[in-house]
């Protein structure tokens, strides 16, 4: 696992002392639900990859801390709303906000299973294929 937590640290430290709690939480979560995830920032946010295919990540905007699941619209447990033309979803949550742990990690465990192949994405010309995960 190649994990770049000193990237992540440093992006963590340019927010507030709230969305540090949330973001301490959520990376406190993917740790003990996808302990074998790669972290890495990408475009310049904190997501976890799984086999190089990205599962889940957050950053700020104004309004909200956004959380997003790349295969998320694919998820069986609701709560998650759609994000973009693809696969994805996410869970904003508003200042001040706090975070269900619990259907986050149910949320966290399914991205290990649900995955949309978006290594591929640009060899298949803009085409998702469904991932095989074990």
């Amino acid at each position: 696992m190649d994990t770049d937590t000193t990237a992540i640290d440093h992006y963590d430290a340019g927010l507030s002392p709230e969305d540090q709690a949330l973001a301490s939480q959520i990376r406190q979560d993917i740790a003990f639900v996808l302990p074998d995830a790669e972290a890495r920032l990408y475009h310049r946010h904190p997501v976890w990859f799984l086999t190089g295919n990205p599962i889940v990540g957050y950053h700020r905007l104004k309004p909200c801390l956004r959380i997003l699941f790349w295969s998320g619209q694919s998820f069986t447990s609701p709560g998650l709303t759609p994000d973009g033309t693809f696969k994805a979803a996410q869970l904003r949550l508003p200042f001040p906000a706090t975070l269900d742990r619990d259907r986050f990690r149910t949320w966290l465990a399914e991205a290990r299973t649900v995955q949309w192949d978006y290594v591929n994405i640009v060899k298949r010309k803009g085409r998702l294929d469904r991932r095989e995960t074990t």
